[in-house]
């Protein structure tokens, strides 16, 4: 089983969301196949709570406006980790050092990426 073209769709939707807040260093994996229940994970970096809340709030919103409607969210009060459940589609919206210690890419990594459509730095 693979994610459905909706959920690659609401990925790039709710990444250029986070885009338009701040949001950083995107990566969206596939989860289909070990997880029945989700298509996909989105993670994104804020720079400080105040950024976590925001992107989470835009990724909400922007998602609310494509009829999709959050079915839970977690960690918002904190901002450290807002973990946005829209079913088929989970947002991970980190503080930079959260992201690091839980690295929820090395646990996913072996599934398959799916692209954000949103730019990426180039290195210096």
């Amino acid at each position: 089983m693979t994610a459905s073209e909706r959920t690659r769709e609401l990925v790039t939707i709710a990444a250029a969301a986070a885009e338009s807040k701040g949001g950083e260093d995107f990566v969206a994996f596939d989860v289909s196949e070990p997880l029945p229940l989700v298509d996909a994970f989105l993670l994104a970096t804020g720079s400080s709570e105040r950024n976590v809340a925001a992107i989470a709030d835009a990724v909400e919103e922007a998602m609310l406006e494509e009829g999709v409607k959050r079915l839970r969210r977690e960690g918002r009060s904190e901002a450290r980790w807002v973990l946005l459940d829209f079913g088929d589609l989970v947002v991970h919206v980190f503080h930079e050092q959260e992201r690091t210690f839980y690295g929820l890419e090395r646990l996913w990594k072996d599934c398959p990426v799916i692209p954000t459509a949103v730019p990426v730095d180039a290195p210096d």
